[in-house]
């Protein structure tokens, strides 16, 4: 293999090992409009999209120690998304740029939490709440049963109050 090309897969290893998570998606047929729109999305979530040959992702499968079943994805144009911090904002980043492709991007599978999984289970995981979303719904719980006894104890200060004011 060429120096350059010894580079850019070094490149590639070390960006999937240094993520918290690795989709990989296939990307035929997807315009450059699209793909442009579709890192553009990802740049907030502090992901990148990065296009690569099936033959160093072989490589990459090696140094992470990915069973020989996700050789199988490694068929056609493939991308990979990467990045650290929360998956789910990303996953369903994911799945709107698949749908806003009309058909042409698919989902092949991703590696999360060292495990490999499908393209369901990555659809799956694009419909959980965030961290941000869980936390304002904990937030709200703790928050709900002191504000109805702050209501309560109001209703019942003005209740008490107005039956012992003289009429106007």
């Amino acid at each position: 293999m060429r120096i350059e090309k010894v580079a850019i897969m070094n490149e590639v290893v070390a960006r999937v090992k240094d993520s918290d998570y690795c989709f990989i998606l296939n990307h035929g047929g997807v315009t450059v409009a699209q793909m442009a729109g579709f890192r553009a999305a990802l740049k907030p979530l502090e992901s990148r999209v990065l296009v690569v040959k099936n033959s160093f992702l072989g490589h990459v499968a090696k140094e992470k120690g990915w069973s020989e079943d996700v050789n199988a994805m490694f068929k056609g144009p493939t991308c990979v998304v990467t990045g650290k911090g929360e998956p789910t904002a990303v996953a369903k980043a994911i799945m709107e740029f698949v749908k806003a492709s009309e058909g042409k991007a698919s989902v092949k599978g991703a590696d999360y939490d060292n495990k490999i999984v499908d393209a369901a289970m990555v659809d799956a995981l694009s419909k959980v709440p965030g961290k941000n979303e869980l936390r304002a719904t904990l937030l709200m719980l703790l928050k709900e049963p002191a504000t109805r006894l702050a209501r309560v104890l109001s209703e019942k200060a003005k209740k008490e109050g107005g039956a012992e004011a003289p009429a106007a």
